[in-house]
């Protein structure tokens, strides 16, 4: 077996933003844009999880899966636009949960997140 290589961590937050695992790189807290429009923060996320792909020599193209977490569920539409524009019918599988966040800016503050897995092989 492959060593698991873990980078981008947050001592602070005891986590590791990217973990390669065998063929899975499994990628956490993506956000982007705290305090802005929804479709801002969606794009944000979008951005901060190409940014950690690019960094290990990967494109959306090889995430797989997608927990979306929102403040509001019924942002959904929203996210939907963004993932057309960006993954061109090459759609990962996916899930949207609402939450409360525990983050600072309360209802003005983080209104979006996600977290994804990518395939290697």
């Amino acid at each position: 077996m492959k060593s698991i290589i873990r980078s981008d961590i947050n001592e602070e937050w005891a986590q590791s933003g990217i973990v390669e695992a065998g063929d899975f790189v499994f990628l956490s807290y993506c956000v982007g844009n705290i305090g802005r429009s929804i479709e801002e923060q969606v794009n944000g996320a979008f951005d901060h999880l190409e940014k950690r792909l690019g960094s290990i020599g990967l494109t959306l193209e090889s995430v797989v899966k997608m927990d979306c977490l929102f403040r509001d569920i019924w942002n959904i539409p929203v996210m939907e636009k963004v993932i057309r524009e960006r993954f061109k019918g090459k759609y990962p599988a996916r899930k949207s949960l609402q939450t409360e966040f525990a983050h600072v800016g309360g209802d003005a503050g983080l209104l979006f997140q996600l977290d994804a897995v990518a395939y290697r092989g």
